[in-house]
């Protein structure tokens, strides 16, 4: 799997458009500061909605008329996210796929997608009149709570991923290099 994903890395690194948007002096930085500066539009929206649920933020509001209010920005928001993402791992391919962070991001990610599906599954199926009370019912509280974390967890490691404190080329072989993907004889371009 390792062997699969660094090719498919590299091949993606030998592509003109990943090398000038990596190279480019003022591109990427433009992408990596619409990236972050969505990723706090969305999660801002998503943790106002999380912390109402749990009854730490606006108790006088209806938790389902504020999760309306907020549903479209923070869609907004995490689609150009999502794309900014791409576009980043794109312009540097092979050191993200060697990334210990970038592949613990990803693995988090899936994890707050999978909250994310069930918080609104759970959100629609709940019944009574629980929008004005103080707190959600107990399972939104337990998907909200799960919500902070993954998205908090992904923040950090997304930020680890410039640093290279387990790149191929500095770890011993070992579980860091087989958790970063390391290839043996390869290095971290």
């Amino acid at each position: 799997m390792n062997e699969l994903l660094y090719n498919f890395a590299m091949w993606l690194d030998s592509q003109e458009l990943s090398t000038l948007l990596h190279e480019s002096y003022y591109m990427y930085n433009w992408v990596e500061s619409t990236h972050v500066l969505t990723l706090m539009l969305c999660l801002g929206m998503l943790f106002l909605i999380d912390l109402r649920m749990l009854g730490l933020a606006f108790p006088n509001l209806p938790a389902n008329s504020l999760a309306e209010r907020l549903n479209m920005p923070m869609l907004i928001g995490f689609s150009i996210m999502v794309l900014t993402g791409l576009w980043l791992f794109y312009a540097v391919p092979v050191r993200n796929t060697q990334s210990v962070w970038f592949r613990f991001k990803m693995l988090l990610l899936i994890g707050a997608a999978i909250n994310a599906f069930l918080f609104h599954k759970n959100l629609h199926s709940a019944a009574g009149s629980w929008a004005a009370e103080i707190k959600a019912p107990k399972n939104l509280q337990i998907g909200a709570t799960l919500s902070l974390a993954f998205w908090i967890l992904i923040v950090i490691c997304g930020r680890f991923i410039a640093y290279d404190w387990f790149d191929c080329e500095y770890t011993e072989p070992g579980l860091a290099q087989f958790l970063s993907g390391c290839i043996d004889g390869q290095t971290v371009f």
